[in-house]
């Protein structure tokens, strides 16, 4: 379901076997419909959550799945009365294959305890292709909230934290003022509650010559070895890309990971609407992701 025609008529285009609804009431109304994915501006997902979990079903959103910390207040207090699942796509670990299958070598125990993560998230603005939402900071949330949400995220997946406090965080407007809504550069500092240090960078300064919407880098220090992981690209050389470097005490590796994974989360995730289970992504650790970004955000503000 989608309210603008334009957009249903080119989805049905694209999956011609799709059925469309004539409304969202009738999503919340079937009965064989077990798992609802949303998609819509940022500050609206959480009250569509709302609704669909209060219907009996589970939801399963796009990052992030809150702009305000009196959202995921409010979505947290409907999750313990329904019993229901918060879903999360946060994409940058979830549905890349480079940064799965670190999480999968950390939890091997193959480089050790991980004592920092770095991360170091450019996108490509494309000012010209976005919505005139993408500029209004109260329908994103702040480029900490959104972009950095992902971030925190996997900081939390490779250190195996379940919480962290926040050093530093900064939110900016450097090049961009013809659109005062937008932030287009942040970073932020956090060290996990088992010690671990975490430093961020998201941006919107993605060169237009780069072959992708972005070089994502992620860089993990453990006790036992080091991995970078190349997630879109590696430049110069070949994009796609999903590129793993590994150096441990066998040696130094060079992994592609492009094609390998299948993507085991969204699998997971069927089985756990499905078992009542939560195997995929525990809703403590969906909500502790977005709730630190938020966090750092409204730090960021505060020092504007």
């Amino acid at each position: 379901y989608d309210n603008d025609p334009e957009r249903v008529a080119a989805f049905c285009e694209k999956y011609p076997e799709v059925k469309v609804a004539t409304s969202f009431e009738d999503i919340l109304n079937d009965e064989k419909t077990q798992l609802v994915a949303s998609a819509a501006i940022p500050h609206l997902r959480a009250d569509i959550g709302i609704q669909v979990m209060e219907s009996g079903k589970d939801y399963f959103t796009d990052k992030s799945p809150f702009t305000t910390l009196e959202q995921l207040a409010e979505v947290k207090k409907v999750v313990e009365e329904t019993q229901c699942i918060y879903a999360v796509y946060y994409a940058e670990r979830l549905h890349n294959e480079a940064a799965w299958h670190a999480g999968e070598l950390i939890k091997q125990g193959k480089i050790g305890r991980v004592l920092q993560v770095i991360n170091l998230a450019p996108h490509r603005l494309a000012k010209a292709t976005r919505p005139d939402w993408f500029f209004d900071k109260s329908a994103y949330g702040g480029i900490l909230t959104d972009i950095g949400s992902h971030q925190v995220e996997q900081f939390l997946s490779y250190a195996q934290c379940e919480d962290a406090s926040i050093n530093y965080a900064r939110a900016c407007n450097f090049n961009n003022a013809d659109k005062p809504g937008l932030e287009d550069f942040g970073e932020l500092s956090l060290t996990g509650d088992n010690g671990a240090s975490f430093y961020s960078r998201v941006d919107w300064y993605t060169p237009d010559g780069l072959a992708t919407w972005g070089d994502g880098r992620t860089f993990i220090t453990a006790t036992k070895g080091t991995i970078e992981l190349r997630k879109y690209i590696d430049p110069a050389r070949k994009a796609p890309a999903s590129m793993m470097l590994l150096v441990d005490a066998d040696g130094e590796q060079e992994i592609d990971c492009l094609d390998k994974s299948g993507f085991p989360f969204f699998g997971q995730l069927i089985l756990d609407c499905l078992n009542r289970t939560e195997n995929a992504m525990t809703q403590a650790h969906a909500f502790k992701a977005a709730e630190l970004s938020m966090l750092a955000q409204s730090i960021a503000d505060q020092s504007d």
